[in-house]
């Protein structure tokens, strides 16, 4: 199907918002969905190319940068901050609701990764989402962040250097980052060799600044995905693999859904999801099929 792509911009909280709409050429109002990635992403790594596939379905998809984050606006930047973004979230499903080209009865979301944590947590409020898909979850509670983060004294760590930078801010406006990602640097939000966010021909691109804001420790550690489960009443799919990240957080997210919902196991690592074939292609197809009969 052929599709179309409208530069857009909105307002959220006072900050105007960057985003890609995707539009397949179709002569009525079509379904829309929402679409974000990975935690400190940036729209071209991922959820554009989840949004212009679902378009190439005939479903509207929405793509846009975070406050703070990429073409947006906002200061500080680069601050992973789930209340804002739940945010944005809610302020791009209002701008999708008002635009001529879409059903505004037939609005959906999709979240990638962390995003995942995000878009459920606005559409446990937001009567305009009427459909969930969640790829590759990244969803955790407190006891799962111990699991990762090396247990209690490595969430006391975190939380310490980040109300230590929290308190520089406030008090020389200076934010301290750390990379999201590095091989070498020890301090690094994901101290490890991965290729996606490195390889500039995969997530490594100009427009992502590869650096975590020390003070997000407490905002990021301290949210609880896993408690959302029983307020979402939407019909819901979550397409994840074991092979990707924290499969046990998927797992019990999915047990405490209180509509109706579909777990789909798939193969490929939390990376593959992102712009790997045939993982991505098998999670777009099942998201649209699953919007496809929600909206």
């Amino acid at each position: 199907m052929t599709v179309r792509t409208e530069l857009v911009r909105f307002d959220s909280v006072g900050s105007t918002l960057v985003g890609n709409l995707f539009l397949p050429e179709i002569d009525s109002a079509v379904p829309a969905v929402v679409v974000a990635g990975t935690w400190t992403s940036v729209k071209e790594q991922m959820a554009d190319r989840y949004a212009e596939r679902l378009a190439e379905h005939g479903i509207a998809a929405l793509s846009f940068d975070f406050t703070g984050f990429g073409a947006s606006e906002g200061q500080p930047r680069d601050i992973e901050s789930p209340s804002a973004k739940v945010a944005d979230i809610r302020a791009a499903t209002a701008f999708l609701a008002g635009h001529p080209a879409v059903a505004s009865d037939r609005i959906g979301a999709l979240g990638v990764c962390a995003a995942a944590m995000y878009m459920s947590a606005s559409a446990a409020d937001d009567p305009l989402v009427r459909s969930l898909a969640l790829v590759a979850p990244w969803l955790h509670d407190a006891e799962i962040c111990r699991e990762i983060y090396g247990g209690e004294a490595g969430i006391a760590e975190r939380l310490a250097a980040g109300e230590a930078a929290r308190q520089r801010y406030e008090a020389t406006g200076v934010v301290e980052y750390v990379p999201v990602v590095s091989a070498t640097d020890p301090r690094a939000a994901m101290p490890y060799d991965i290729d996606f966010y490195l390889n500039p021909e995969r997530g490594g691109i100009p427009q992502w600044g590869n650096r975590f804001a020390v003070l997000a420790w407490a905002g990021w550690l301290g949210f609880d995905s896993i408690a959302l489960a029983p307020r979402l009443t939407v019909p819901a799919i979550l397409v994840h693999s074991e092979d990707a990240a924290i499969p046990d957080g998927a797992r019990r997210f999915h047990a405490g859904l209180a509509g109706p919902k579909r777990l789909l196991w798939i193969s490929g690592t939390q990376f593959d999801f992102y712009d790997q074939e045939p993982t991505v292609s098998t999670a777009v197809d099942a998201a649209v099929v699953h919007f496809r009969s929600t909206l």
